[in-house]
């Protein structure tokens, strides 16, 4: 198995609970599909540079994760048909770095 980061960008409208939605979905997805969630960040509401679909902002949801092409295949059919979901990037590791989290905020 290969190690997979997934950014998923989520409507800048959608409420806290349906965000959670998101987030437990692919999570479930990923542990389901023969995968296992290493670790999930949320980086809250940022802006797109460009405009995607009428949208300035979205939220993000930053998984990092082991899986197979099985996995992969998986979460783009759902990111595909999901209404919620404007952007998905899956990206190949050969090591995940899990300390770094490039936008956590500060308290």
């Amino acid at each position: 198995m290969a190690f997979y980061e997934n950014t998923l960008v989520a409507k800048q409208d959608l409420a806290q609970k349906d965000l959670k939605t998101i987030r437990e979905k692919y999570n479930d997805l990923i542990n389901k599909s023969s995968g296992k969630v290493i670790k999930v960040e949320e980086w809250g509401l940022l802006n797109l540079a460009n405009k995607i679909k009428n949208y300035k902002k979205g939220f993000y949801i930053h998984f990092k994760f082991e899986g197979s092409k099985l996995t992969i295949e998986e979460i783009e059919k759902k990111t595909k048909i999901d209404s919620s979901i404007i952007r998905s990037l899956v990206v190949k590791y050969k090591k995940l770095d899990t300390k770094t989290e490039f936008f956590k905020k500060n308290n």
